[in-house]
């Protein structure tokens, strides 16, 4: 089958590779589009891979072949999949596959390479049914809706003012979300001009520069002084952490939906004074992801909008050197089998 691997010397190569073959208690599938992740990138500048393993892991698919003892699939039926599972232990068991610990299985990330190819390998408890009215574009962009949904209810927050910093795929769709369950004023604060562009378009009230404009002007301007009731961080920048207290209104929520890797100091005579509430998330659950494809379904959201590169498995690695990299891609998606 055609792939594009990891490699040491080029970072990522177009090649050919072994189709895989569905063993007891497993399913492959044959994938229709597959979109590039944050994590993905990551993986590659830092070098987190094996030679020639294939990432990848926002999938919508066919079933393809069904392994001896799987019951409930068949070829034909269209899925996307939840990278992370086992259903052994405890967390699996609970709905929080997200924390899978003991018998951790991991699509285009670790044991199970990913949907940078024509065909996957996957465990049938990773498989979500796709249901009518979804197409494949969007059922492969559903895990990013749900990882901002999960962000959203780890918030707590119900309502109100919010403010989304970081306008990537994952803050286009908190805004998207923020809209649909009826917060606002909305504001994005975000540097690149076609990604605010683009946050307008999901639902933002207002967009920002934050390194141009003055941005707690806007912030107070909009909350009447007040300062916003929720605040997501979604950019990665552990300077936004201590930055969103200066924001925050009284007994306010701040949740960090991103991966931030370095330490971020917190002043905590603001946090004291406003009794705000400071918390993060990671990944979703299969939950979520039925829940981000049923308001697909009924036309309540459409992840198409993000998508600024749409080509074939031949063009990813040159994309990913020439556009990736230098930050102009806003959502590369992979067109690798038939889209449906």
């Amino acid at each position: 089958m055609k792939a594009v691997v990891c490699s040491r010397e080029h970072g990522l190569r177009f090649s050919e590779a072994p189709t895989p073959e569905a063993g007891p208690g497993e399913v492959v599938v044959r994938v229709a589009d597959t979109g590039v992740c944050g994590s993905d990138i990551s993986f590659i500048k830092k070098g987190f891979f094996q030679e020639g393993y294939i990432l990848g892991h926002e999938i919508s698919a066919v079933v393809h072949q069904v392994g001896g003892g799987v019951e409930g699939w068949e070829p034909g039926q269209r899925v996307m999949m939840r990278p992370t599972f086992c259903g052994q232990c405890s967390f699996c068991a609970g709905g929080k596959p997200h924390f899978c610990s003991e018998y951790r299985r991991l699509l285009g990330v670790r044991d199970l390479p990913g949907g940078f190819a024509e065909y996957v390998r996957v465990l049938p408890g990773m498989l979500i049914p796709i249901p009518e009215g979804v197409d494949s574009r969007n059922a492969a962009l559903a895990e990013v809706f749900a990882s901002s949904y999960h962000g959203l209810n780890c918030s707590g927050a119900k309502g109100g003012s919010a403010l989304v910093m970081g306008g990537g795929p994952i803050g286009l769709a908190m805004v998207a979300l923020l809209k649909l369950h009826g917060f606002g004023p909305i504001l994005l604060s975000e540097p690149i001009k076609a990604k605010r562009e683009l946050g307008l378009g999901f639902g933002a009230d207002a967009a920002v520069d934050p390194l141009k404009d003055n941005l707690g002007y806007t912030v107070f301007d909009l909350t009447d002084n007040l300062g916003f009731d929720a605040i997501f961080e979604c950019s990665g920048i552990a300077g936004n952490v201590p930055l969103a207290l200066d924001f925050i209104a009284v007994r306010g929520r701040i949740t960090v939906v991103s991966v931030i890797s370095e330490e971020a100091r917190i002043p905590m005579r603001r946090l004291t004074f406003t009794e705000a509430k400071i918390t993060a998330s990671i990944s979703n659950t299969h939950q979520e992801n039925r829940q981000i494809l049923d308001w697909m379904a009924q036309g309540k959201l459409d992840a198409r909008p993000m998508i600024s590169d749409l080509i074939s498995l031949e063009e990813l690695p040159a994309v990913f050197n020439q556009r990736i990299l230098a930050g102009k891609s806003v959502k590369t998606l992979l067109k690798i089998g038939p889209e449906f």
